[in-house]
C-alpha cells in the first residue's frame, strides 16, 4: 500500500511539539493524580527545568539512558518528558516487575539514573546497580542514592539554582527545548509479550512523533483543556504515546488512575472527567459493558421486546445512551487497542452504533499500525494502515488467506538493543525496511486488516489444518461462566484452559460439581461449532486469573506443555 507522505509544513521534531504546548497552555492544567495533585503546563515546565539542571549535575548527555519503574502518576510522566525534551534515552520499567527482573533491565539498557517509587525502591539492592550515578523518587524527586557529589549538591540547591538560570522569571518564552532529529533515539521499551522474555525495542524521535502527527490530524474532536483518564500502563507504549503524550501534545487534561483501575473506579472517573476520547484494551471495556448492559439485555421482557421491529430500535437507544452516560456522557470515540475484542461485545456495540473503533499496533511501531474511525470501521477489522507506514502479507490470497502480516516505514523500530540475533529474525533484509509482525492476517480490497492470530501461537492441525486458537477462545469465552480461556496443544489434542467467573457462580450458588456440568456443556456446545480439526478434547479449570502482559493479553508461553 502507498506510504502516506509527511506534510511540509510539519517539522518532525517530537521536542518541538511539546515545546509549543506547554506554551500554547501555560495557565490550564495539564497532568493530575485523581483524587492528588495537580500541574498546571507552567508547573510541568518547571519541574522540567530543574530536571534538567539534575541531569547535567549527573553528567548525563544526549543519548544517555534513565530508566523510569513506578506506578501511573502525574510525576511519572513528568519524568518522561523531561527525559524526551533533554533528548535523553527514557527506559520505562513496569513497576509489577520482580526486583531480579528490575535489577536486570536497569543494568541492560546502561542506564545511568534511575526513577522509582520509593516502595519499589526498599526491595532493590543498589550493590546490583552500580552503573547508576543516581537515584530519584518519582512522587517528590527526592534522592535516595546519589555517587556524585555535584549531583548531590545540585539536588540539595535545587531551588536556588533554578532561580540563578532564571533570575527575574519564568515565562513561556522560556521553554526552549533542544531539537531532537527523526532517526535519534528516544526510549527502549521493554516488552512483556504473550510469547517470549522481554527485549528491549529501541524507538527513535521520529517513531514517536509519527505517532503522536497521526493522532494530531485524525482525532480532531479532541481540544486544548479536554480531560482524558489515563487507564493504561505508562510503560507500555500504547499508553505512553497515544493515552498520554498524544493528548499533552494538543494541550489536553490527563488524569491518572494511581489505584487498580477495578470498573468501579473507571466509571467513577468518567462520571468526573467526562471523557470525549477514552481509549482502552478489550479486557475492561468488556468487564464495564458485561457488567452494565448485559444484565439488563438479559431480562426476559427485554429479550422479547428486542425481537419487536421498532420497539427493538427504542430499546437499543436508550441502552445507547445508558452505555454513553457510564462512559461520562460526552464520549465521542472509544479506541480498543492490544487484543481481540469479544465478537459478542463488538457485534453489541455495532448493533447500536456506538462510537467505537478497534486498532491494531505493536510496541516495535510505537505503537500504531492500523485504525479506521467509528464511521468506516469494519466488524473484526482493526482498520486501515496509518500514515507514513506501508503493510504487505505473505499470502498468495491475503483477502481469503491469511499470511504474515509486514510492515514498513516511519513507526517501524530501530532494532532491539543489544541483541542483533532478535532484530534479525524480525528484519531480515534491513536495507528494505520491512519488519515481520509476527501475526497472521487478512486484508480485503479496501485495506482493511482483520488480524487471525501470532505466527508462534497457530496450531499445525492433523492433516496440515492451520488452527489458530485466538478464534476458539473467543466463541469460548462468550459461553457461561468462562471469564477467559486459552487454547493449547497437548500430545497433538486440543485442550482449553478455563479461568471461570467464579463470582457470577457464587452468587447463583452454584457450588463446584455445577460449575464443571456446565463446563462440560460448554464443551459440546464449542464442539458443535468447530470443524473436526479444530474440536477441543476437555477442559481444565484454573483458579486463578491468568498472567497477563501489560495490554492484558494472556502470557501464553508461560501455559504451554
Amino acid at each position: 500500500m502507498p506510504q502516506n507522505p509527511t506534510p511540509a509544513h510539519l517539522p518532525p521534531s517530537l521536542n518541538e511539539i511539546i515545546e509549543k504546548s506547554i506554551r500554547d497552555n501555560w495557565e490550564i492544567t495539564a497532568l493530575s493524580d485523581l483524587g492528588g495533585i495537580n500541574l498546571p503546563y507552567k508547573d510541568v515546565a518547571v519541574y522540567i527545568e530543574k530536571l534538567h539542571i539534575l541531569f547535567d549535575a549527573a553528567g548525563l548527555k544526549p543519548g544517555d539512558k534513565v530508566a523510569i519503574c513506578g506506578k501511573n502518576s502525574s510525576k511519572w510522566a513528568v519524568a518522561l518528558i523531561a527525559c524526551l525534551t533533554a533528548r535523553l534515552v527514557a527506559v520505562p520499567i513496569l513497576h509489577e516487575f520482580k526486583p531480579d527482573m528490575i535489577h536486570h533491565l536497569v543494568n541492560h539498557s546502561d542506564a545511568k539514573l534511575l526513577f522509582i517509587d520509593a516502595a519499589i525502591w526498599e526491595n532493590l539492592d543498589e550493590k546490583l546497580l552500580p552503573a547508576l550515578t543516581g537515584v530519584l523518587f518519582i512522587s517528590e524527586f527526592g534522592m535516595p542514592l546519589s555517587r556524585s557529589k555535584k549531583l548531590t549538591e545540585a539536588r540539595n540547591n535545587i531551588n536556588e539554582l533554578f532561580g540563578r538560570k532564571f533570575p527575574y522569571d519564568f515565562n513561556p518564552s522560556d521553554v526552549v527545548y533542544s531539537r531532537d532529529t527523526p532517526d535519534e533515539l528516544a526510549l527502549i521499551n521493554y516488552t512483556s509479550g504473550s510469547t517470549g522474555a522481554s527485549k528491549g525495542v529501541m524507538l527513535s524521535f521520529g517513531n514517536l512523533w509519527s505517532n503522536i502527527r497521526f493522532c494530531l490530524d485524525h482525532l480532531p474532536f479532541l481540544k486544548a483543556g479536554d480531560g482524558v483518564v489515563n487507564m493504561l500502563p505508562l510503560a507500555h507504549l500504547y499508553g505512553m504515546t497515544i493515552d498520554m503524550l498524544h493528548p499533552f501534545c494538543r494541550g489536553c487534561h490527563c488524569f491518572f488512575l494511581t489505584r487498580i483501575p477495578s470498573p468501579k473506579i473507571i466509571l467513577k472517573a468518567f462520571a468526573d472527567v467526562r471523557p470525549k476520547l477514552i481509549i482502552t484494551v478489550p479486557l475492561i471495556l468488556e468487564k464495564i459493558i458485561r457488567t452494565k448492559v448485559f444484565p439488563l439485555l438479559d431480562k426476559p421482557l427485554m429479550r422479547i421486546l428486542l425481537k419487536v421491529p421498532y420497539i427493538d430500535n427504542k430499546l437499543l437507544a436508550s441502552v445507547k445512551a445508558h452505555l454513553q452516560q457510564a462512559f461520562g456522557g460526552n464520549l465521542h470515540e472509544l479506541i480498543i487497542g492490544g487484543a481481540a475484542l469479544n465478537p459478542e461485545v463488538e457485534a453489541f456495540l455495532k448493533r447500536i452504533g456506538f462510537p467505537y473503533t478497534v486498532g491494531y499496533g505493536m510496541t516495535e511501531c510505537g505503537p500504531l499500525v492500523a485504525y479506521a474511525s467509528p464511521e468506516e470501521n469494519k466488524l473484526r477489522s482493526c482498520g486501515r494502515v496509518v500514515d507514513r507506514m506501508e503493510v504487505r502479507v505473505d499470502s498468495q490470497d491475503p483477502a481469503n488467506v491469511a499470511g504474515n502480516l509486514w510492515v514498513r516505514g516511519a513507526n517501524v523500530m530501530k532494532g532491539y538493543y543489544k541483541n542483533m540475533k532478535a532484530t534479525a529474525e524480525v528484519m531480515p533484509d534491513p536495507e528494505s525496511g520491512w519488519m515481520n509482525t509476527g501475526d497472521l492476517c487478512t486484508i480485503d480490497s479496501d485495506g482493511f486488516i482483520t488480524i487471525c492470530g501470532r505466527s508462534k501461537t497457530m496450531i499445525l492441525g492433523p492433516s496440515g489444518q492451520n488452527i489458530y486458537p485466538e478464534e476458539i477462545e473467543q466463541s469460548l469465552n462468550n459461553m457461561p461462566y468462562v471469564n477467559e480461556s486459552l487454547i493449547i496443544d497437548e500430545n497433538g489434542r486440543l485442550v482449553a484452559l478455563v479461568y471461570p467467573d467464579f463470582d457470577s457462580a457464587r452468587n447463583q450458588g452454584l457450588d463446584r460439581e455445577a460449575l464443571e456440568k456446565i463446563m462440560a456443556d460448554n464443551l459440546d456446545a464449542l464442539n458443535k461449532e468447530m470443524p473436526a480439526y479444530s474440536k477441543v478434547s476437555k477442559i481444565k479449570i484454573f483458579e486463578e486469573e491468568f498472567e497477563k502482559t501489560p495490554k492484558r493479553s494472556i502470557k501464553r508461553f508461560l501455559y504451554q506443555p
